[in-house]
């Protein structure tokens, strides 16, 4: 569903000198299963994750989508076991793709993205890992992108992993009441560095006849790389 970030997220690494490896034995996080309360699946994945990166020989594992993000973090706290310490090093290598290149400092993209944008936090990215900096840090290197505040920013979305689902009324509330506060903005580009709310916030923007772009932020970053909007 969302290859065409992970794409982007790539090139932009790619773009600040980051040599990219995609172990191909790496599964789900297990966020949503373990949420959902089935620990001894979600292990079981994390275990295959564990096998899948060989730590020693790599200097970050990037995550582009906050929630996942943050159940790898807490690999090493879910499970008190023999394989922790294994979990715990794995762990220790993830960073979310803002945090890492907010730190490493980007080489600075010129092609110039004459819009207007608003940023949502992900829960799982401002509540939960601690960054909101970042993410407005790096988009405001982008030329001629206007990133105005969105009024109650770290309210969730209503779409917290399975919530939609479980909860839909008060999903539904949440989701209407995002998508008021960035109406308010007067924008038509949203950006968020979360899977779920970007479903939410287009199925909101859809329902009611809004024509919003919602995007991740690593999307914004790519297509000033690739020479900003209206290149060829």
């Amino acid at each position: 569903m969302f290859r065409p970030t992970h794409w982007a997220t790539a090139r932009v690494l790619q773009q600040n000198g980051c040599d990219i490896l995609i172990p191909r034995g790496q599964a789900c996080c297990g966020a949503i299963h373990f949420h959902a309360g089935w620990s001894e699946p979600a292990s079981r994945l994390s275990l295959q994750n564990v096998a899948a990166f060989d730590t020693k020989s790599i200097d970050a594992v990037i995550v582009n989508v906050a929630g996942c993000g943050s159940m790898l973090k807490e690999y090493a706290h879910h499970w008190s076991d023999a394989h922790q310490p294994e979990r715990a090093a794995l762990a220790d290598k993830v960073r979310d793709v803002h945090e890492f290149l907010d730190q490493l400092g980007i080489k600075p993209p010129t092609g110039p993205m004459p819009i207007v944008a608003t940023y949502h936090d992900a829960c799982h990215l401002g509540h939960a890992q601690g960054i909101t900096a970042a993410p407005r840090r790096l988009m405001a290197q982008i030329p001629a992108l206007e990133l105005v505040d969105l009024r109650e920013s770290d309210l969730c979305c209503g779409a917290a992993g399975t919530y939609n689902l479980a909860e839909p009324e008060m999903s539904g509330r949440l989701a209407r009441r995002k998508l008021d506060r960035i109406l308010e903005t007067g924008t038509r580009t949203v950006a968020t560095a979360n899977a779920g709310c970007i479903l939410q916030i287009t199925r909101e923007a859809r329902r009611r006849g809004q024509p919003l772009r919602v995007v991740h932020p690593m999307v914004l970053l790519d297509e000033s790389y690739q020479g900003g909007m209206g290149a060829s």
